[in-house]
């Protein structure tokens, strides 16, 4: 009898993390996606954020950064981050998780 009790419990554990797992991951998609949006409706009449030489020269300091958890900080990432937090009012507030993970996006 103690041991159904037992399995039954460590398979609610396991569907609770689960269902957190996804909730993270669909939480982190519609983040990319507005802030994707954001940058493809703001853009002045020569230049886009996504042409922007500084966002697309940060991308692979954007994945190193996104792989280590934050731990790599490239200095092409850097001004990336400044670049897009100083034209586009959206990623003022947002983290640098977001900002690297809509880099590596466009």
């Amino acid at each position: 009898m103690r041991k159904p009790l037992i399995a039954a419990t460590l398979g609610l554990f396991l569907l609770a993390d689960l269902a957190q797992a996804q909730t993270l991951v669909a939480t982190s998609n519609i983040i990319v996606r507005a802030f994707g949006r954001s940058i493809d409706f703001t853009s002045d009449t020569t230049t886009s954020i996504r042409d922007s030489k500084v966002v697309r020269e940060a991308h692979d300091d954007a994945a190193s950064f996104v792989a280590s958890d934050g731990d790599i900080r490239g200095a092409q990432l850097e001004a990336a981050f400044t670049t897009l937090r100083e034209r586009l009012p959206e990623a003022r507030g947002a983290s640098d998780q977001v900002l690297a993970e809509a880099i590596l996006a466009l």
